[in-house]
């Protein structure tokens, strides 16, 4: 006798407990309220946020996948496609445009060879648009995957960020 087909998790058990210290936090009737700390735990995990690991994740906190899914292409912090070993938020909300945002995209665009929301060839940048990350004062600011702001981005700096980040790559 075969035992029964077990699905495959996607989610390692690391991130899974995670998930419930996040879940632990509200009632038990709220639980959908970690939705967004669960899709950061997935999303860091995995690099993006597949319709499979949004089912994994609509499950563990119990909530319809369809909510979920809404919740991640909702926020631009969460990527539904994959995105490059480094994903480059760039905020071009006009008060950061006002103070070169927008000169500080072109000016990545022209680096890199590719527009908001693609990657590089070599799969190390991905390139996004991102709205206000609330450090207007510092602009152009710019966000390295989701947890690194860099602030007063001039070309110079962009460069040597680029420079950084290639020889992590």
């Amino acid at each position: 006798m075969t035992a029964p087909d077990t699905p495959t998790r996607l989610l390692s058990d690391a991130a899974r407990a995670r998930i419930e210290r996040e879940c632990a936090k509200f009632p038990p009737e709220h639980r959908q309220s970690a939705v967004m700390a669960a899709l950061a735990i997935a999303q860091k995990e995995h690099g993006w946020v597949s319709p499979e690991v949004i089912d994994e994740v609509a499950a563990q906190i119990g909530m319809p996948p369809i909510a979920v899914h809404e919740v991640a292409t909702f926020y631009n912090m969460y990527d539904v496609r994959p995105v490059g070993r480094f994903k480059l938020s760039v905020c071009t909300c006009l008060p950061c445009a006002l103070r070169d945002g927008a000169k500080a995209g072109e000016y990545l665009k022209d680096k890199l060879g590719v527009d908001y929301g693609e990657t590089t060839a070599d799969g190390l940048f991905t390139l996004k648009e991102s709205e206000c990350q609330g450090a207007c004062g510092d602009a152009p600011v710019l966000l390295v995957n989701n947890e690194r702001m860099c602030s007063f981005m001039s070309s110079a700096k962009i460069d040597a960020l680029i420079d950084e980040l290639k020889a992590k790559g």
